[in-house]
């Protein structure tokens, strides 16, 4: 491993403990869990379908993947975020493969998911858009790449520096709607922004940052 992954990887090794205390992403209360379990179902298919959760952190997502009787795989490059993911799953009754890799290109197999399903990880990568072009190889066709991103204030937070390095991430402040839609657009057949700044549950508040979800279909 690169000593800029080894530092990437120490650094949400470190967070992995105090990672669910954020509201979305414990899914501790119920009104949060709640509204993002409605949102889960309404970006998954109808039939049971493999889906592959990159950057999965402690699996709170993919438990919810899961509950919605689909076949989970996550991944993440933390090792400790990976642990909990499984013990979160195993605590819950629940299925679930989840790997240690690298996000932006996950090891698992081409054309073997239905949907990629990848939460506020962009903004960590170093080549997103070598990364969106490796994440649709992964699908088979038809398949679903489900991207819920932002431009948020923790991202670009300077009381909590990321690595060194971070300054030169290309969407290291997040990424707009607008952007990420002009990324994907060409490596897809449609695709659909689903605002989400404005359903406060789901952030355990209100939040005045711009938010949203990118469904994008092949």
């Amino acid at each position: 491993m690169s000593d800029s992954r080894r530092a990437i990887a120490d650094y949400w090794d470190a967070a992995a403990a105090g990672f669910d205390d954020e509201p979305d992403h414990g899914l501790r209360a119920a009104g949060t869990r709640e509204a993002w379990d409605r949102r889960v179902r309404g970006w998954m298919p109808a039939r049971a379908a493999d889906v592959l959760d990159v950057g999965c952190g402690t699996g709170s997502l993919a438990e919810l993947v899961a509950v919605g009787g689909h076949r989970v795989t996550g991944v993440d490059l933390a090792p400790r975020m990976v642990a909990r993911a499984r013990a979160k799953l195993a605590a819950a009754g629940l299925a679930g493969r989840f790997l240690v890799g690298d996000a932006g290109a996950p090891p698992v197999q081409e054309g073997g998911f239905d949907v990629l399903l990848c939460r506020h990880l962009i903004w960590t990568l170093p080549d997103p858009e070598r990364a969106l072009r490796a994440w649709v190889r992964l699908l088979r066709p038809g398949g679903r790449l489900v991207l819920v991103e932002g431009r948020w204030r923790e991202a670009g937070a300077q009381a909590e520096p990321y690595v060194a390095g971070a300054e030169r991430l290309p969407w290291g402040g997040g990424v707009g709607a607008e952007q990420l839609a002009a990324a994907v657009g060409p490596l897809v057949a449609q695709l659909r922004i689903e605002p989400l700044s404005g359903d406060a549950a789901l952030w355990g508040g209100p939040v005045g940052d711009e938010r949203y979800a990118l469904v994008a279909d092949l």
